[in-house]
């Protein structure tokens, strides 16, 4: 038994420096300070430590179509290097998916974190009425998760911190 605990624990310290490699390439970018990495392909989004060390990781759900964000409608999810604008409380506020359902109260959840997206006023992360959504391509553009997720991020975050979305694989 003791020998499977000293693996399991070799195993999950190997993990960890992986992740912490992978994360660390984009701590520059994040100024010294948490950061947010979205990942469009593998539909996960993880709060980094300004070492690099991965803190968080949450599902997410994103656009409907592949690549990046380039006019209003088309369904994409930007690309790049973007920060939080505002937390705005989103309880309340609703949307029309444009499926026959008409405006869904709740549409963001309690949280819609307002990412400074140039061109575009209303891409950001937020909570959703969809939970079953998570870990799919399904939103109009911003990043989607699941009400207790965001509740979390939200607290873990402010206005000026960093978001890296990396880019769909070509």
């Amino acid at each position: 038994m003791k020998k499977y605990l000293v693996i399991f624990l070799m195993l999950l310290s190997l993990s960890f420096a992986k992740a912490q490699g992978q994360f660390a390439k984009y701590a520059a970018d994040a100024a010294d300070a948490p950061f947010v990495l979205i990942d469009k392909q593998t539909l996960k989004l993880w709060l980094v430590d300004s070492d690099g060390s991965p803190l968080k990781e949450y599902g997410i759900a994103c656009a409907v179509n592949f690549g990046p964000k380039k006019v209003r409608g088309d369904h994409k999810t930007p690309e790049g290097k973007f920060k939080i604008n505002q937390l705005l409380y989103a309880k309340g506020l609703s949307h029309d998916f444009n499926d026959g359902k008409g405006p869904i109260k709740d549409a963001y959840g309690p949280w819609f974190l307002r990412l400074d997206v140039p061109g575009f006023r209303d891409i950001g992360i937020h909570g959703t009425p969809f939970p079953e959504s998570i870990g799919s391509r399904a939103t109009e553009g911003c990043i989607r998760m699941r009400n207790q997720d965001i509740l979390d991020l939200k607290q873990r975050v402010k206005v000026g911190t960093v978001v890296i979305i990396l880019p769909d694989p070509v």
